[in-house]
């Protein structure tokens, strides 16, 4: 773990500032437009528009880093994210806050696949893990530093808006100065949606339902907390216990997974997230009671993300793995579209506890197709001696997943070794 810290420490550093800004603009612009007046279906068509420019980003980032480098790329998308992050709060209306995050979309995964096809260059096969695992950990403690930070700002004013451009600014300084500019890159050619779906229904299925579980979680949160009134510290110690639960209930979960039938598991996580988020539901207005629903849907939605992953990689062949990861993360994109859009309507038919209901309906959908397709699949081998979990974040770029299933494929051939030892 210090090998790898030691070495990367300057792009842990990099991301890390990274992730507040991208917290920061994603509960603040919730709050802000709250404030201003916005109707909850315009914070939802705001909030979908980020994953819009995600999602297109995925495919295009690639290409724009083979015409002109990583370093003109990082540089070019990090300049345009500070200057949007300035506008926000000089456009106040729907429209451009609308195009705005469509771009600090479409910018945030380029810096992500650009900054990570560096975590991957310096990774190898034996420090790989390690990487993913600090990684994850970093993306973490930014998202929930940035909301200590919207705690202690004034939500009307210029000031929470500038720092995070300040912060994404400064975190080009000890990436581009200490990594070295020109790692080797290479995207995988995605498997298509129809050869994922034969080879494991229930990865994909889950794949497109948490979409929208995360894109509520990310965008919706902020306005589902301003709407009840809770303060805005309150609303930071909400969004904060969501990423805080899912980063300790990664490693539970990871763990059982290697050792009991995945599907069960799957079936399990996705029921107790769904009845954690309906407490909130039935009981609305009791903070407390809010902060327990939090931690459950966070400790359960995304740790069931790298589950799901690492169930369909089950079925795949190791030269299948990569490939597969383009897959999933379109159909978990087009899940984060739908999300934002779904959920600000149920907020807006039953008010905003529609936010948790919407959640509960999904994890809920997560569990019982579980259980339908355990009577379609027998269980076999394959259930208990499948690759090993790596935990991965959900905001992950295509970069990240790539390199989790080369995880798996290099845990896979160690595993052999010693067995035939």
């Amino acid at each position: 773990m210090i090998q790898v810290m030691s070495s990367s420490w300057a792009l842990y550093l990099g991301m890390f500032m990274l992730m507040i800004g991208n917290g920061l603009q994603g509960t603040l612009l919730g709050l802000r437009g709250d404030l201003e007046g916005f109707s909850t279906f315009e914070l939802s068509v705001i909030m979908s528009a980020y994953f819009v420019g995600f999602l297109f980003s995925s495919k295009v980032t690639p290409k724009l880093i083979g015409r002109v480098g990583h370093v003109r790329v990082f540089a070019a998308l990090g300049s345009t994210i500070s200057a949007v992050l300035i506008l926000y709060p000089i456009l106040v209306e729907p429209w451009a806050w609308t195009l705005g995050r469509v771009i600090i979309g479409f910018c945030f995964c380029g810096v992500y696949v650009t900054a990570e096809s560096w975590l991957n260059d310096a990774s190898t096969n034996a420090t790989r893990g390690k990487a993913l695992s600090i990684y994850l950990m970093v993306q973490m403690a930014g998202i929930v530093a940035a909301q200590y930070i919207v705690s202690q700002g004034d939500v009307s004013g210029y000031a929470l808006f500038i720092i995070p451009s300040v912060l994404v600014s400064l975190a080009f300084a000890p990436i581009l100065l200490s990594i070295r500019p020109t790692p080797q890159f290479a995207q995988t050619k995605p498997m298509t949606t129809r050869r994922l779906i034969e080879v494991s229904p229930l990865g994909c299925v889950g794949m497109f339902l948490l979409g929208g579980v995360f894109s509520a979680q990310f965008g919706m949160s902020a306005v589902y907390g301003s709407q009840i009134g809770l303060s805005v510290g309150q609303i930071s110690i909400f969004v904060s216990v969501i990423y805080i639960a899912a980063l300790v209930a990664q490693y539970p979960i990871g763990w059982l997974s290697d050792r009991i039938d995945r599907r069960i598991l799957i079936l399990g996580v996705g029921f107790v997230g769904g009845l954690g988020a309906l407490v909130a539901f039935f009981i609305p207005g009791n903070f407390g009671v809010i902060l327990f629903s939090a931690a459950v849907l966070g400790g359960t939605s995304n740790p069931l993300y790298a589950l799901l992953i690492a169930y369909t990689n089950d079925y795949l062949e190791r030269e299948d793995m990569a490939a597969a990861s383009g897959g999933l993360l379109f159909i978990n994109g087009i899940g984060a579209i739908a999300g934002p859009l779904t959920v600000g309507w149920m907020m807006e038919s039953l008010g905003a506890s529609g936010f948790w209901m919407f959640s509960a309906v999904l994890m809920l959908l997560v569990g019982f197709y579980a259980a339908y397709r355990m009577t379609r699949r027998s269980r076999s081998d394959l259930d208990l001696e499948g690759v090993s979990y790596v935990a991965v974040s959900s905001s992950s770029s295509p970069i990240v997943v790539e390199v989790a299933q080369e995880a798996y494929v290099d845990a896979e051939i160690e595993e052999e070794a010693q067995a035939s030892l």
